[in-house]
């Protein structure tokens, strides 16, 4: 990312720029800073957009192949091609387009022993915009908030960052309503997050899934009427438990096989600041506890979408099979 900003600070540009990984927030920010620097906000006509897989390679070619008109550049933005996971002929062609064409891909994964993939690394910026660091993350909102003439503290920002979850679109949205809600006042504080902040639902299955680790079934069964209240659906909440009770059972296993923190996040693919978290509330369950408790997700699932249970007691006789105090 430093590399980009140096290349719009300095107007020198490679023929070629891949940003991928799993944080839209900064891809689609990346994206918008190269095209606003490339290109005057109003100049669609050396423009060109390509997204999905099922590109016409051809297409895409004629377009990086014409002059530009009235301007330096020629920008093409490729979006979420699969180009980087398949083989395909634009490797072939990238090497022969004019200097004037500047090509910007935006892609969520990537195989890095792709031919097009060690082109571009070649010729080009490779840049990964993964998530933040719990760090990374807090000075991100803080600093959002000191531009508006906001303090928090560090307390406040670990409650937002659990109350709404680390997806950066929705962070700087909620950041946003913070600012807006408190009007003339300085500081940011809990108060204001629970006011106007969207608790996100996979906050609520930790939640949840604490409630039934430490055997408080009424607490438990609340978050489960609160997320239905929220229109959630019980197969879609169904499915998050199973996929936590999951997470907590490979952590247990890889912390038993030694692995650390971050190694622990890479292969779980959890944000690395959360491990922690798992860890203390995987302590709640043996493995064999969770072991059972998947398998009973699978029973319910199945039993709900044959018809012979209906799905809100299903995943009600879950939450209450699992937070009665047995390990």
């Amino acid at each position: 990312m430093k590399t980009i900003k140096e290349h719009i600070k300095t107007n020198q540009y490679k023929p070629v720029y891949l940003l991928y990984g799993a944080e839209d927030y900064l891809k689609k920010l990346y994206q918008n800073k190269l095209k606003e620097a490339i290109l005057s906000s109003s100049d669609e006509m050396n423009y060109s957009y390509f997204e999905g897989k099922g590109i016409e390679i051809e297409k895409i070619v004629d377009s990086a192949q014409t002059l530009p008109f009235f301007a330096d550049y020629r920008l093409i933005t490729i979006k979420n091609s699969g180009l980087f996971k398949s083989q395909n002929d634009l490797v072939d062609y990238i090497k022969t387009f004019p200097d004037t064409t500047i090509l910007v891909f935006v892609e969520q994964e990537i195989d890095k022993r792709n031919r097009l993939f060690k082109v571009v690394k070649d010729i080009g910026v490779v840049s990964e915009m993964a998530e933040m660091d719990e760090k990374n993350l807090k000075l991100w909102i803080a600093s959002n908030l000191q531009k508006a003439g906001k303090k928090i503290t560090e307390q406040t920002i670990s409650f937002l960052l659990n109350y709404s979850g680390t997806n950066m679109n929705i962070l700087k949205n909620e950041v946003e309503k913070l600012i807006s809600f408190a009007m003339d006042r300085e500081v940011i504080t809990i108060e204001d997050v629970e006011e106007v902040c969207t608790v996100q639902i996979t906050g609520k299955i930790f939640q949840m899934i604490d409630a039934i680790g430490n055997g408080n079934q009424n607490q438990a069964l609340d978050l489960y009427y609160d997320l239905l209240s929220l229109r959630e659906k019980p197969l879609s909440i169904l499915f998050l438990i199973t996929r936590h009770f999951n997470i907590l059972l490979q952590v247990k296993d890889l912390l038993k096989g030694g692995f650390d923190n971050s190694s622990i996040a890479k292969k779980v693919a959890i944000p690395p600041f959360t491990v922690n978290k798992y860890i203390t509330q995987s302590k709640n369950f043996s493995n064999s506890r969770l072991k059972e408790a998947l398998e009973s997700c699978a029973t319910i699932e199945e039993q709900i979408k044959t018809g012979r249970l209906n799905e809100t007691m299903g995943v009600e006789l879950l939450i209450v099979t699992y937070s009665q105090n047995v390990r």
